[in-house]
């Protein structure tokens, strides 16, 4: 039954005459809500210097920066029409194709990020609110909503994993594979969330979650790359391992080490 998941499995969650809601989409909307829920539970049980209307406040400027950030990059890093985006960009965000309505399609976990840090600078510049406290408190809540989201590309049948003949494996385009959106769930959402929560006392400077944070997250999402198929647009980077992710992930595990030592080093 696990493996034939796909086969049993309607992802619209709620039909009403022409309007539907799929899985994917509430698995989103739980993804932006967790994490200002656990945002602002943080704030009141840490007692930290931040009011909860300062928090709803940021929150829409992060996701803005989240959402444009994420879409951009995936046209910069993962999109092979790039050169038709540059030349008309108002179709980066256009949600229909010849008059009919799909949705927009194709989002970047690491161009987020960058729209993310741009739109918290803006954020903590316009309230006078520390930047490095804003991002330890999104590093801690980010796990939550981490988890819903790939838990989404999962029902969404999306993101699809390598080949395996394990016995949780699931037929995917008539192949078992590895389930491997649920490991970057568990991982990158759940496994970074518990460790942040347990060592944020022990924090010695603003910013160190948010290191900490980068420098785990390029490590499991490397790791969970070894079992996910690479985009089939782009294949393998280099040679028959590397893939974009992996790359990009270097990179940010980098910055972060870069990023802790600096921040503990002023301190």
């Amino acid at each position: 039954m696990w493996s034939n998941i796909y086969q049993h499995f309607d992802p619209i969650a709620i039909k009403l005459g022409f309007f539907t809601i799929h899985w994917y989409g509430l698995m989103y909307v739980f993804a932006l809500l967790s994490v200002l829920f656990v945002a602002k539970w943080i704030v009141k049980k840490d007692n930290l210097p931040i009011e909860q209307s300062q928090i709803d406040d940021y929150f829409v400027w992060a996701e803005i920066g989240v959402i444009v950030g994420a879409r951009v990059g995936y046209i910069l890093f993962y999109d092979t029409h790039l050169s038709y985006y540059l030349l008309n960009p108002w179709q980066i965000f256009n949600p229909f194709m010849d008059g009919t309505f799909v949705g927009i399609r194709g989002f970047s976990y690491h161009g987020g990020v960058i729209g993310f840090l741009i739109g918290t600078i803006l954020f903590a510049k316009k309230s006078k609110i520390k930047f490095w406290l804003l991002v330890d408190i999104s590093a801690l809540s980010a796990g939550f909503g981490y988890f819903f989201g790939r838990i989404g590309n999962f029902l969404n049948q999306e993101l699809i994993g390598r080949g395996s003949d394990l016995p949780w494996a699931i037929f995917v385009d008539g192949k078992l594979r590895h389930p491997s959106t649920l490991y970057e769930a568990f991982l990158e959402g759940l496994m970074i969330f518990l460790i942040l929560f347990l060592y944020r006392k022990r924090k010695t400077f603003d910013g160190e979650l948010a290191m900490i944070y980068g420098m785990l997250y390029a490590i499991f999402r490397s790791f969970c790359e070894l079992y996910r198929q690479p985009d089939i647009q782009l294949g393998f980077i280099y040679s028959n391992w590397l893939t974009m992710g992996q790359l990009l992930s270097f990179g940010i595990f980098i910055s972060s080490i870069i990023g802790y030592y600096i921040l503990k080093g002023k301190r």
